[in-house]
């Protein structure tokens, strides 16, 4: 693990790393913000950040004002990377397939599964190797937007045990009917859509059991809303199982990172309330 960049903010550092991935085949990228909590060697709470399409490990953590709230929660932030990349790792020219668009799933078909593996990157390996290196405790939420609101929702909902909550802001909710989900499951798992179920928040959730503290949100304005989003599926789903799924609907708002610094810290002191319980 090499650092590739340091920055101080609010009494911590935020830092970029870049490492090479066993899981992925490739040499990766990830963002990390250390409170001022940590400089002591004081062990604290975790959140993941999943970004959306076309992101890197950077837009989270230079767009959404996360660090502020971070450092007097005590919380460390960790950013991925959305995608393997690199000149051998499959790629297409569309903006939500191939590199910077992992869409966080195990791909099953050719030429994808030589490399993306996000889902077992962002679930085992990447945690493993934070747990390892840095001054964080084993309790850890996870939040990301849009497709990363999908793998979010995803790893929570597939993982009950391993996360304390779990937030989204306009998540992709029920990709197995809408064209950013089934364009990606089809390319990474094939056109059997038996095997996309397992990716889909609002089909996990319509059966679930164990359950995750989930908070949502979702701008009305946001260009995305009806053709790929359709956050009412999760809400649908919640209503069947009974989960604790609270879903806001911002009037306004659109789907970008002004929207996500609108309301960071509601996420952020929604997550600590789990990780401090």
């Amino acid at each position: 693990m090499e650092i590739a960049s340091a920055s101080k903010s609010f009494g911590g550092w935020t830092k970029h790393y870049t490492h090479f991935s066993e899981v992925l085949n490739c040499d990766m990228r990830f963002a990390i913000y250390l409170p001022p909590q940590t400089a002591n060697g004081q062990k604290v709470p975790v959140v993941h950040w999943l970004s959306g399409p076309t992101c890197t490990d950077e837009n989270f953590m230079h767009k959404a004002g996360a660090q502020r709230i971070a450092a007097e929660l005590g919380i460390a932030l960790v950013a991925p990377d959305t995608s393997p990349r690199g000149d051998a790792v499959a790629n297409d020219d569309s903006y939500d397939l191939g590199q910077g668009a992992g869409f966080y799933v195990n791909a099953t078909r050719s030429p994808w599964n030589r490399h993306y593996h996000m889902y077992d990157y962002v679930l085992d390996e990447l945690p493993q190797l934070v747990e390892t290196a840095f001054p964080v405790s084993g309790s850890a939420s996870v939040m990301g937007h849009a497709m990363g609101g999908h793998g979010a929702l995803v790893l929570a909902l597939r993982n009950p045990g391993r996360f304390r909550s779990v937030s989204a802001f306009s998540p992709i909710s029920n990709p197995v009917n809408y064209p950013w989900g089934r364009n990606a499951l089809t390319a990474y798992l094939g056109e059997d859509a038996s095997a996309w179920s397992e990716f889909d928040a609002s089909l996990l959730m319509r059966k679930a059991t164990q359950f995750v503290p989930a908070l949502v949100d979702q701008g009305d304005a946001d260009a995305f809303l009806d053709e790929q989003l359709q956050p009412e599926t999760l809400e649908a789903a919640s209503k069947v199982s009974g989960y604790p799924l609270k879903l806001n609907r911002r009037d306004g708002y659109d789907h970008s990172y002004y929207f996500i610094a609108s309301f960071i810290d509601d996420h952020l002191r929604f997550h600590i309330q789990h990780l401090a319980a």
